[in-house]
């Protein structure tokens, strides 16, 4: 963020959050008011204060270091997230307290108008405690809501089973299953153990074979390093297959050189080879089995709005234009804007990128997240014309260090030919 920009930022967020915690101190002092012992009066009120302030302060420095070298940090994401729980929180409790006064407001013009308050009397009738105390249980759902995502959530990985029918799968690969993850993220994990457990769930599905699709690092090569043996450890008989996302180019933060951003990138290539990955830049693999087989296509990032390197042309390059076609590509909208038209069917793609928005409701049948007015498809299984997208809700978690309703996932997709 360039200085004049993050001044502005600075500023405007700093009047924004300090005019809440003003108004919600004011409302926890209401709350307060006729407490008995004045040390918690203060500690409840001014405590609150100086923590809302110091987290809003803490914030916004770090802001100014996200374009670093390093880039968005554990730290940074933990004192982000923090920072829009107690965002969240004031302003629910602020909605409430406010209407509130709304209706003070209203009662003292009443009096004011029909002139039935007693002389002397301040016509505004006192702030009523019972409004605080509803404004502060409905502010503890989103905080404690949000405290569950940073804490359980963002490891709370579940596995997503889906069968998928086709005429055109040769009959060697009727029941092939395939493992995929995708957008690990490793520079946010917070948390080994519990990141393993992840790993353990994947390994544990015993696939034909594994796929990710891309986002292996938020930035830099490094961040995966220290888990290269843990997730490399994943495999699969008929191999492991990856791609790169729009992460992977190290797009978001500042190097000292074009060179060094050109390293970063080969380095993480050896990375993949490290985990025991094979990536696919813009290419093809024939799958056998049986004798018969099937093609596994894999493209650079095209996405809408973020880096387009992907070329499916050149990927699908001497492949067999009737064979059964799988695609890695990391971002969904290459497939509603280019795959789903392409003149060459292909069967299948899997791609990831959106997260779900690590947000969201997916329970008793209603499905929803604020990623679908950006995204068209942004989890789960579609079908258009018998081409299917399937779209990963990510491993890992980026800026929010948390997931709430949308949970991290490991995909376990079986092929079935339809008789």
């Amino acid at each position: 963020m360039h200085r004049g920009g993050f001044l502005r930022f600075f500023l405007i967020v700093s009047a924004i959050t300090l005019l809440m915690d003003w108004y919600v101190f004011n409302g926890l002092r209401t709350l307060t008011a006729d407490w008995q012992s004045r040390p918690a009066r203060l500690i409840l009120t001014w405590g609150f204060l100086l923590i809302s302030v110091a987290v809003t302060v803490v914030f916004l420095i770090g802001l100014n270091s996200l374009s670093t070298a390093r880039g968005m940090t554990p730290f940074h994401e933990w004192i982000l997230s923090l920072f829009l729980t107690f965002f969240v929180t004031k302003l629910v409790f602020v909605i409430v307290l406010s209407l509130g006064d709304l209706g003070r407001f209203i009662t003292g013009i009443i009096h004011a108008v029909t002139k039935d308050g007693k002389t002397g009397e301040s016509i505004f009738p006192s702030r009523r405690k019972f409004i605080t105390e509803i404004a502060i249980l409905l502010a503890a759902i989103p905080f404690t809501s949000f405290f569950y995502a940073m804490l359980r959530g963002k490891y709370d990985y579940r596995v997503h089973r889906q069968t998928i029918y086709y005429d055109e799968l040769p009959e060697a690969f009727d029941g092939f299953t395939i493992t995929q993850l995708s957008d690990i993220h490793s520079g946010s994990f917070d948390n080994v153990k519990a990141m393993q457990r992840g790993i353990d769930l994947a390994k544990a599905q015993k696939s034909d074979l594994f796929v990710f699709t891309g986002d292996l690092v938020n930035n830099a090569a490094w961040e995966i390093e220290q888990y290269i043996d843990r997730f490399g450890a994943i495999k699969a008989p008929f191999g492991q297959f990856s791609i790169l996302g729009n992460h992977d180019y190290g797009d978001y933060i500042t190097w000292d050189s074009e060179q060094a951003k050109r390293d970063n990138l080969a380095k993480l290539k050896q990375h993949h080879a490290e985990l025991g990955y094979r990536l696919l830049l813009d290419e093809n693999v024939v799958l056998e089995k049986a004798g018969q087989k099937i093609t596994l296509i894999g493209v650079e990032n095209w996405g809408e709005g973020f880096v387009q390197k992907g070329d499916l042309d050149r990927a699908l390059k001497g492949a067999d234009p009737n064979a059964f076609k799988i695609l890695l590509s990391h971002d969904p909208t290459h497939w509603e804007k280019k795959v789903r038209y392409h003149p060459v069917d292909v069967h299948l793609t899997l791609s990831g990128h959106t997260h779900g928005a690590q947000f969201g409701i997916e329970a008793a049948g209603l499905k929803w997240s604020p990623v679908k007015y950006r995204y068209l498809d942004w989890a789960g299984l579609v079908n258009n014309k018998n081409r299917y997208l399937y779209v990963n809700r990510g491993f890992g978690f980026l800026a929010f260090s948390g997931r709430l309703g949308i949970w991290p996932e490991i995909t376990v997709i079986t092929l079935k030919k339809r008789v």
